[in-house]
């Protein structure tokens, strides 16, 4: 017969039923909870737990990495004790991806998380206080940073999905006994003890040597997880201030940059190089950006490649751009010459953008409508007459002035006919040009998107 929480020393069950039901009061209603349930004795626990606080709420998953030749008895272990107590089980298999095991290992288990949890659920995990004091240690190790410092958080809320780890605050010998008193049965993987492995060696062999000089360290080191917590907090309020004033997803204003604290300058760069992949890059990395790029003189083409991105300066600003956008023109040659027809109405893809012919007060003759136009490449060393403006120029200062991106300057088109030059287009608009076919009463392509909105955007949608 199925042991209820009543089994259970008093202070503990009220601290934790107290505690639990605290945290719930954050989620909205009618939250559904998906337990992760590797089969040891700490997931096992949590199953017991939620099915006695929320049994109708709940289901368990159980993710078999493959890597051992138990593992599927271990799956049958969580589904047979998710039978006992009510609760549906899932069982998924994955492909662990060679590399570090650890991480592959966690990544294709979290891929699983999210293939499976549905919109109203919560992914709720039985990390413990020395999970959280180990993976400070371990951060420390790596030299992370304040962010890295905060370890795990009870309630993290994330762009794909949100974890609940309610036992955060729960000593691993808290756990022990609640276990005995419920005597489940449960998995001892061997590979906990493996020391190969970063974290088996910090249990196995870093931790009793702290512990014996410090037996206060598991708490003390999961409190500076907490403090960081609160620090990292503060931090973000001021990276959001300097994000506001200086960047935006792609670019990075330097004048405003530099009027930054060099601490929030780093914090900033990181942040922004970041973007959305999962980990911030390295300190030398991010020096690398200053002193190469951001630094560099002014006449200087720099640009550091960093992941899938490559970071280029023009004039005052930082960009960050995908390696189709720096070279698209190697990418997609566009031709020297072309044909097109333009009716009223239109929408016209070029390669400067996405235009709209529409009627103008002053623009292009009625009567071009329908005909054959030309666009042709520009080759360098046009020169315009700029409608309104007095004069021949060099259509290479205009586009200077224009401040047309370097790396965007190939998709200027020319728009002739008869040998007559009738406008430009250019990533800024159509830029009409004097001519006789100028009258009252015309019309010119109106700019929709340019062709950096076009792959800025297939950027993010990828993203």
């Amino acid at each position: 017969m199925r042991r209820t929480l009543s089994t259970f020393n008093e202070v503990w069950q009220q601290q934790f039923r107290h505690r639990v039901l605290a945290q719930t009061q954050h989620f909205p209603e009618q939250t559904q909870f998906l337990i992760g349930c590797s089969g040891g004795m700490d997931s096992m626990l949590l199953l017991h737990l939620m099915s006695e606080i929320f049994p109708a709420q709940i289901r368990a998953i159980y993710i078999d990495h493959q890597l051992q030749q138990i593992s599927a008895e271990w799956g049958a272990l969580v589904q047979k004790q998710a039978e006992v107590l009510k609760i549906p089980c899932v069982i998924q298999k994955v492909q662990v991806a060679t590399g570090n095991l650890e991480q592959q290992a966690r990544q294709a288990r979290y891929q699983a998380y999210q293939q499976h949890l549905q919109a109203n659920e919560i992914l709720v995990l039985a990390h413990h206080q020395q999970d959280q004091a180990e993976t400070l240690l371990l951060r420390l190790f790596s030299g992370t940073g304040v962010n890295g410092l905060a370890a795990m958080q009870q309630i993290d809320v994330r762009q794909d999905l949100t974890i609940w780890r309610p036992f955060l605050a729960l000593s691993r010998e808290q756990i022990e006994q609640w276990a005995q008193q419920l005597g489940f049965d449960y998995v001892t993987d061997p590979t906990n003890h493996d020391t190969h492995y970063d974290r088996a060696w910090c249990r196995e062999e870093l931790w009793p040597v702290l512990q014996k000089r410090f037996p206060k360290m598991q708490a003390a080191v999961a409190r500076t997880s907490y403090l960081m917590q609160d620090a990292a907090e503060i931090l973000n309020d001021v990276f959001q201030e300097d994000w506001q004033h200086c960047a935006t997803d792609n670019e990075l204003d330097l004048i405003a940059l530099s009027q930054l604290s060099a601490a929030r300058q780093r914090q900033l760069l990181s942040a922004w190089i970041k973007a959305k992949d999962q980990y911030r890059p390295s300190y030398d990395m991010v020096q690398r950006l200053q002193q190469e790029v951001i630094l560099a003189k002014p006449d200087a083409q720099a640009t550091l490649h960093i992941n899938q991105h490559y970071y280029v300066r023009y004039q005052k600003k930082l960009y960050r751009l995908t390696y189709d956008a720096l070279y698209a023109e190697k990418q997609s040659p566009i031709a020297n010459v072309s044909s097109q027809h333009y009716e009223i109405g239109q929408f016209v893809q070029v390669a400067a953008g996405k235009f709209r012919i529409e009627s103008q007060t002053i623009g292009l003759a009625p009567k071009l409508l329908g005909r054959e136009l030309h666009l042709i490449k520009r080759q360098g060393g046009e020169k315009i007459h700029l409608y309104g403006r007095v004069g021949h120029w060099p259509l290479k200062k205009a586009i200077q002035e224009a401040q047309i991106l370097p790396w965007l300057r190939h998709t200027i088109q020319i728009l002739v006919v008869d040998n007559v030059m009738l406008g430009v287009f250019s990533p800024k608009g159509f830029w009409l040009a004097q001519s006789d076919y100028v009258e009252h009463g015309g019309w010119q392509p109106g700019l929709i998107s340019d062709c950096d909105d076009f792959s800025q955007q297939s950027f993010l949608h990828d993203e």
